[in-house]
């Protein structure tokens, strides 16, 4: 074999070394232009799958896998979760390049198509990519007219405002306000604005609620605008509150809600009470359908104590309280009156005796 031909012949050899070698270098400078999705299939039918592979992501973060529909890469998901089959979702964490696979199955979107497979972060800092997907046999509409000429911007950081009351410690809906910048950033002015504030607890899709503000931001113009964001009764955890505009969600807050241990408490001293009344109550039944006894008893009793008998303090003799009649005695003088009061009198030493009576005659 001549030279020429040997040098002819090691040109695509040497092609294919120099692509093994440039081949890890597109790794990252892919990463560098953000994360990216692809799918195992274009198009696939309610109840099959599509393989899904991304690259460019965080390792070790947490992705969820959606079906979408009125979606396109270059607007994303109009109407945020609200347009996605969030019941047939999937989670996957990326390895330590930042890649993942993970098989999905096809769901039909609550929306219409055009649709894409949304994945998007959960936790830490928000990154999120899409990929088209056709849905056999899910209709299609067209997607709603772009609005041109004014634009929103957040020129602040989002904060929640307010505190919780004595009601919210015992249940009450816990409710802040949600406050930030928006400046006008395009040629035209913008009246009423229409934000979505969506409020998710834990990894769970955000609840979504529709309110406007009410003004008019000029070409340039800026003003603060402040949103009212309401939790259900008896909320407690970490919970995240998004602000959309237009179909994005531009901006996130994490909110804390403590538990309300007013309700705790209320528990406790109703476990005690309750069953206090009730024992009463039941005491009372029973006392009033158990039959009487003799006497009219209804239960035993303690018999009542016998009292004492008074002392009796002894006393000396005293006069007799019967008066004494004065002794008389008849007249010893013949022919005088017969009983005549005499005074008594002591017969002489010769004379015997009188006797006494002993009482009054």
């Amino acid at each position: 074999m001549s030279a020429d031909l040997r040098g002819r012949a090691r040109i695509p050899a040497l092609a294919a070394v120099l692509a093994l070698l440039l081949l890890p270098l597109t790794g990252p400078a892919a990463a560098a232009d953000g994360p990216v999705v692809r799918l195992s299939a274009a198009q696939a039918g309610t109840g099959g799958s599509v393989t899904v592979r991304g690259g460019g992501w965080r390792p070790g973060t947490l992705l969820m896998l959606l079906v979408c529909g009125r979606a396109t890469p270059s607007r994303g998901v109009i109407g945020g979760t609200n347009s996605c089959a969030n019941g047939d979702g999937r989670a996957v964490t990326t390895d330590t390049r930042g890649s993942f696979t993970r098989r999905l199955p096809v769901a039909e979107p609550p929306v219409p198509c055009p649709c894409v497979v949304h994945v998007a972060t959960v936790t830490g800092a928000k990154a999120e990519a899409d990929a088209v997907l056709q849905v056999a046999g899910h209709p299609v509409a067209p997607l709603p007219a772009e609005t041109s000429g004014g634009r929103l911007s957040i020129l602040s950081d989002t904060r929640l405002t307010g505190s919780g009351g004595v009601l919210t410690w015992f249940g009450a809906p816990p409710a802040r306000t949600l406050e930030f910048t928006a400046g006008n950033v395009g040629t035209t002015p913008v009246k009423d604005p229409v934000f979505r504030v969506g409020t998710a607890h834990g990894v769970f899709a955000p609840q979504w609620d529709e309110q406007q503000w009410h003004g008019t931001l000029a070409p340039g113009g800026k003003a603060l605008v402040r949103l009212p964001v309401e939790l259900s009764a008896g909320a407690h955890g970490d919970y995240t509150v998004s602000l959309g505009y237009q179909g994005k969600v531009i901006a996130e807050q994490p909110w804390g809600v403590g538990r309300p241990w007013g309700v705790t408490l209320f528990l406790l001293l109703l476990c005690l009470v309750v069953p206090a009344a009730l024992s009463r109550a039941g005491m009372a039944v029973v006392d009033r359908v158990r039959p009487r006894r003799p006497g009219g008893v209804r239960h035993r009793r303690l018999p009542r104590p016998v009292p004492r008998p008074a002392r009796v303090r002894s006393r000396a003799p005293g006069p007799d309280p019967a008066p004494t009649l004065p002794w008389f005695t008849p007249d010893s003088v013949p022919g005088g009156p017969a009983g005549r009061l005499s005074a008594p009198h002591h017969d002489s030493p010769t004379s015997p005796p009188t006797p006494t009576p002993k009482g009054p005659t």
